[in-house]
């Protein structure tokens, strides 16, 4: 697929974004969170993400490691995307593919990542 330009939001759109990923890297991970909410998550530099709209409704949720901020809509609850680092330092967005525009999931095929073990 190659890297591309994509829309995404939450649910009810109070969140909207843009970011450009390849979404022939996907990881599908069975933490405890990851697995309840079935994301399929891509990943972009910082400065790939250029977030629109929803800044004021974003609540934040950390667990674990404290590393990543799970970033979700207060009004619809869906985390459409998550801010970290990678161990470099480097910023980073996780992206749930789940909520791109024009993305057929089924049509995804994201590499099992074990973050039940870690």
């Amino acid at each position: 697929m190659a890297m591309k330009k994509y829309h995404g939001s939450c649910h009810c759109g109070a969140v909207k974004y843009e970011a450009t990923v390849d979404l022939d890297h996907t990881v599908s991970c069975n933490c405890s969170r990851c697995g309840r909410l079935g994301s399929i998550l891509t990943f972009a530099p910082a400065e790939n993400f250029n977030l629109l709209s929803g800044e004021d409704v974003l609540t934040d949720y950390l667990f674990n490691k404290h590393v990543i901020h799970h970033l979700f809509c207060r009004v619809c609850g869906i985390e459409s995307f998550a801010r970290g680092t990678k161990p470099d330092g480097t910023a980073s967005i996780a992206i749930n593919a789940r909520c791109l525009e024009g993305v057929e999931p089924d049509a995804l095929t994201p590499q099992k990542f074990d973050g039940r073990s870690r």
